[in-house]
């Protein structure tokens, strides 16, 4: 664990420095962590980190969202509420209707009914898709 706390420092330090860039550029700061996470990702020297996904939803997860709830445009969304409305139904039925007709190929035994329930449920686990509270 110690050997691992400079890359730690630098990665926190990156995340600051990207968000800064983000606001200065005008673009969604996730855009860029992704973008930076991509890139990192195929540098071959860096040490393997493993987090345990229940860390993510407990310790990362609830602050951006939270941070997301605070900076959104009540203004904005009552405006565009039919096409947020319209696009949050259409992304979330392809989607489940898309996993739906996989899940019925690869997996055998696998119905389109439990393959819908997948589907619906997937993109619930994904922080950057919008879904029902």
């Amino acid at each position: 664990m110690h050997n691992l706390f400079p890359l730690f420092i630098a990665m926190i330090t990156a995340i600051v420095l990207l968000e800064m860039l983000a606001t200065k550029l005008r673009v969604a700061y996730p855009i860029l962590l992704v973008l930076a996470g991509l890139i990192v990702s195929f540098i071959p020297t860096l040490p393997v980190v493993t987090i345990d996904p229940d860390v993510i939803f407990l310790i990362f997860l609830p602050p951006l969202l939270c941070e997301a709830a605070w900076s959104i445009s009540y203004k904005e969304m009552k405006k565009w509420w039919r096409i947020i409305g319209s696009f949050a139904f259409l992304v979330v039925f392809f989607t489940a209707l898309s996993v739906a007709v996989v899940a019925n190929h690869y997996i055998p035994g696998f119905t389109l009914a439990m393959g819908f329930l997948l589907g619906v449920l997937f993109p619930r686990q994904m922080p950057s898709v919008p879904g029902p509270s």
